[in-house]
């Protein structure tokens, strides 16, 4: 016989060839010879792994002092310790001691795709559980599209998303929701005089329909691209280039209006849209240059005539005043004399009352 102590906090399992036979809890106690003393501390839990440890849990003895938890094939397990995280277990068993230490283990089945909403999100945070997880961020402009094993699920709004690592593979696209802007650059066109130009387009659009867009249309911004560039060739073809460039501005109302319902069809709203430019051949440009120069000098040449009439009747009808006003025609004499102290800087003149008159016989031999 031997005597041992079993402090608190500890249990103290007697085997006898391989086989539990008694429980010993705190206190002092006889052993008999041949025994086996196993000691454990009650606040800590134990990996009961090995064949004799599975049969001593499953023991008549140990059911009130001990309490097995088991994580079977695809399954995890959260410990926590007095409501705090601890680990996470894997397969296997864990023996748990019952004491003031209070353990909880909660199971997670890995069968299921989509992470329970109840476990909390630090928790998911844990760099041992982050292994097991597939995480999708979803942002506030975007809408996500859920595929398992390349089948489309759902359509997802924003928020972060936690699937586990199964044999089936989840998958989320995100897509941009926002209005957003198309270009169409350097797009040779002709038109119905056959005149060969180049026009940059641009259109804004948004997604309206996301599983149209994405699930049942490939690649949707090629689709709309092409639909935009049919609609401006088809359109232009129509116009003179003349017409064309008048019109310039109202081209564009009319090739978002005209493409609307196509892209509709591909899960696309149309917003406004308009030719950028309007690039013309190089002979093209320099005939259109030489065409508004003559258009401006006949222009210039016009108003030159205008002006020249107007300035030949405002003479004639100042030379019928003059004629029938005699106090205009001294007046004019006045001017006369003006003119010819601006220009002359001594004048002589001969006595006598007719000084008006030789001042404009200078005026005139001048």
């Amino acid at each position: 016989m031997k005597r041992i102590t079993v402090n608190a906090y500890e249990v103290a399992l007697i085997l006898k060839r391989g086989k539990l036979v008694n429980v010993l809890t705190e206190g002092k106690h006889w052993v008999g010879f041949g025994k086996n003393i196993r000691m454990y501390n009650t606040t800590l839990p134990f990996a009961i792994c090995t064949t004799e440890m599975i049969l001593m849990a499953e023991s008549d003895l140990l059911k009130n002092h001990l309490t097995v938890v088991n994580i079977e094939d695809n399954m995890l397990g959260i410990e926590t310790k007095d409501g705090k995280y601890t680990r996470v277990l894997k397969t296997g068993k864990i023996g748990y001691w019952k004491s003031p230490i209070q353990y909880t283990v909660e199971k997670l089945e890995l069968i299921t795709q989509e992470v329970p909403a109840s476990i909390p999100k630090y928790i998911l945070m844990k760099p041992e559980i982050l292994q097991y997880l597939r995480v999708f961020p979803i942002e506030s402009y975007q809408k996500g599209l859920l595929h398992i094993d390349g089948k489309f699920v759902k359509i997802m709004e924003p928020g972060v998303y936690y699937y586990w690592k199964t044999e089936e593979i989840a998958t989320v696209k995100s897509i941009d929701m926002r209005l957003q802007n198309l270009e169409l650059s350097g797009q040779e066109l002709l038109t119905k005089d056959k005149a060969g130009i180049r026009v940059n387009f641009s259109a804004q659009y948004q997604v309206s329909d996301l599983q149209k867009a994405m699930v049942d249309t490939k690649d949707f911004e090629k689709q709309f691209y092409t639909i935009l560039q049919l609609t401006l060739r088809a359109y232009v073809g129509t116009l003179t280039l003349d017409q064309l460039i008048a019109s310039k501005d109202a081209i564009g109302p009319y090739i978002m209006k005209e493409a609307q319902e196509a892209a509709a069809e591909i899960g696309v709203e149309i917003g406004a849209g308009g030719i950028k430019d309007i690039i013309l051949p190089g002979d093209v440009k320099e005939i259109m240059n030489q065409v508004l120069i003559a258009q401006k000098k006949a222009q210039a040449n016009t108003i030159m005539r205008q002006e020249e009439t107007a300035s030949t009747r405002s003479l004639l009808n100042t030379a019928k005043l003059m004629e029938q006003n005699t106090m205009l025609m001294k007046l004019k004499e006045m001017e006369y004399m003006e003119k010819i102290s601006e220009k002359i800087g001594e004048i002589t003149v001969n006595g006598g009352s007719a000084v008006i008159d030789q001042l404009k016989q200078m005026v005139v031999a001048k």
